[in-house]
């Protein structure tokens, strides 16, 4: 095509996780885990470290056999999948190829190791905005542009499934927000994407749902305004005054909890922020803040996998 752009292939691109187990020895990494990814969508995979994202990911992928449980795509497991590159594009890890070959040539590789036209190759860099650099040696290229080489290279068959597992890592904040805007279009087309990130300010502002584990197990899923607005009952009044004495006293007849923040400020919990406001007012109390703090992505994340990460 002529802008790059690549359309989807057949398929609804379903990923349906149920039952998955992964032992190694006596570690359980993955704990009879399920969920779904739509198609249409951005799903961001969310964990701490050792919670058994990426093994989730490699079963997905057949490159970990499952000790228990089944993984499909599109209602087949990936190894059943006829010709799985023109179904499901992955990036588990930065790009790796060889050093003093360059992009261009790099991805016609794997287009003729696929059977795939070459010219997908040069499609697959303007997508991914790596045409200028398409003759630069791989040895030349930053962390950023390896991503970007390597999701070129997921692209190449024109999946409607696409898995990445950390996909921001190396990119600066202009990268980044191309990467959000790129994910977006993708699932606007009717893609399947499956996101594993621990930058969690991004992911509120990329995905539409969430699939939170830990310790291998599922916490929480479903779409980001609700699982964000789940944990509403956190909100909290942020105040700064000069009175904060007089003000923890006006506010003690309204069975208000005052927790003390940096830079003298605190922080009110059991009453909302006009309360606060009529408290102060009554009280004859200045105030030179009064916003009310509501729970975000990293809030709620951290209160749901509290004391649960997976020790390795």
């Amino acid at each position: 095509m002529s802008d790059g752009r690549l359309s989807p292939t057949a398929g609804n691109g379903q990923i349906v996780v149920s039952g998955l187990t992964k032992h190694y020895g006596n570690v359980r990494a993955v704990d009879n885990l399920s969920f779904t990814v739509e198609p249409g969508r951005v799903t961001g995979f969310l964990g701490p470290n050792g919670a058994g994202k990426t093994t989730t990911l490699r079963m997905l992928l057949n490159l970990v056999t499952p000790t228990a449980g089944t993984a499909t795509i599109s209602g087949a497991r990936y190894a059943n999948l006829p010709d799985p590159i023109r179904h499901v594009g992955a990036v588990l890890e930065a790009s790796s190829a060889h050093k003093g070959r360059t992009g261009v040539n790099h991805l016609r590789v794997v287009c003729a190791a696929a059977g795939l036209p070459m010219r997908r190759a040069d499609e697959a860099l303007a997508l991914v905005g790596l045409t200028p650099a398409a003759k630069r040696k791989f040895k030349g290229y930053s962390l950023g542009m390896k991503q970007r080489l390597g999701i070129a290279a997921a692209m190449l068959g024109d999946p409607q499934v696409l898995m990445l597992d950390e996909p921001a890592n190396g990119l600066d904040p202009e990268g980044i927000r191309w990467m959000r805007g790129f994910l977006k279009a993708l699932a606007a087309e009717g893609r399947t994407v499956l996101v594993s990130s621990h930058l969690l300010s991004e992911m509120q502002l990329l995905a539409d749902d969430v699939v939170i584990i830990a310790a291998g197990k599922l916490i929480r899923q479903g779409p980001m305004e609700s699982v964000v607005g789940s944990m509403a009952h956190t909100a909290r009044v942020r105040v700064r005054t000069p009175q904060s004495d007089e003000l923890v006293a006006a506010l003690a007849e309204h069975d208000a909890q005052v927790e003390p923040g940096e830079g003298g400020v605190l922080l009110v919990g059991g009453v909302d922020a006009p309360t606060v406001g009529r408290a102060a007012l009554a009280a004859k109390i200045e105030l030179h803040e009064l916003t009310t703090e509501r729970p975000d992505l990293e809030g709620v994340f951290l209160e749901l996998t509290a004391g649960k990460a997976a020790i390795r």
